[in-house]
């Protein structure tokens, strides 16, 4: 069952958000995971988004989810995103 992780995110700090962005596709490609959503202008159907932009990335497994997010590689650039910008994560599994 594949695994998804969802991100809402809030941009605080697009200089330090930057450093993450320069090096995030490298480390997710090692993991197998693959972008399914990046959209910094998504339609709100209902209630209110107080985000910069959504993504999704999905992994083959949540096994493979959590190495890649538990990874060195991935711990090394995460405190980039976390200075630059406020995020809501989840996983959530299906097809």
């Amino acid at each position: 069952m594949s695994s998804y992780f969802i991100a809402n995110i809030k941009l605080t700090n697009e200089s330090i958000y930057k450093v993450y962005l320069e090096k995030c596709d490298e480390i997710f490609r090692k993991y197998n995971g693959e972008y399914l959503i990046v959209d910094s202008n998504p339609e709100i159907l209902e209630g209110k988004w107080l985000y910069s932009k959504i993504v999704v990335i999905k992994f083959t497994s949540k096994a493979m989810l959590m190495e890649w997010y538990n990874s060195k590689d991935y711990q090394e650039i995460l405190k980039y995103r976390i200075e630059g910008a406020q995020c809501d994560t989840i996983i959530a599994e299906g097809k």
